[in-house]
């Protein structure tokens, strides 16, 4: 299984609208992205390693497939449409990853 992370860094002066990306965003991208999305997660930032330091990042989206292949697969005739959207939610440029899920 491999995970997709969009990553979005915590940043002065930056905006994130985690009420659109929850409840339009994520659903737009299940729609897109059919069956071979296997499962999504979103987890927001609340703060770092030590206390009362800030959070790395404000938000942090997971998607999950079965391999690379399906990934690529599925994204590629909807990324277009699904990158467009970002500024309806935030000003940060996201960073992606790519893993394998071990555990």
């Amino acid at each position: 299984m491999i995970k997709v992370s969009v990553m979005y860094a915590n940043e002065d002066g930056k905006n994130f609208d985690m009420d659109y990306y929850c409840n339009n965003h994520m659903p737009m991208v299940h729609e897109k992205l059919g069956d071979a999305l296997l499962k999504s997660e979103v987890d927001e930032g609340i703060g770092g390693g030590l206390p009362g330091t800030p959070a790395a990042y404000v938000a942090i989206g997971h998607i999950y497939f079965d391999s690379v292949d399906s990934f690529q697969v599925a994204f590629a005739p909807h990324a277009g449409e699904i990158m467009a959207d970002i500024p309806n939610y935030t000003d940060i440029e996201p960073s992606i990853q790519v893993s394998e899920v071990k555990a």
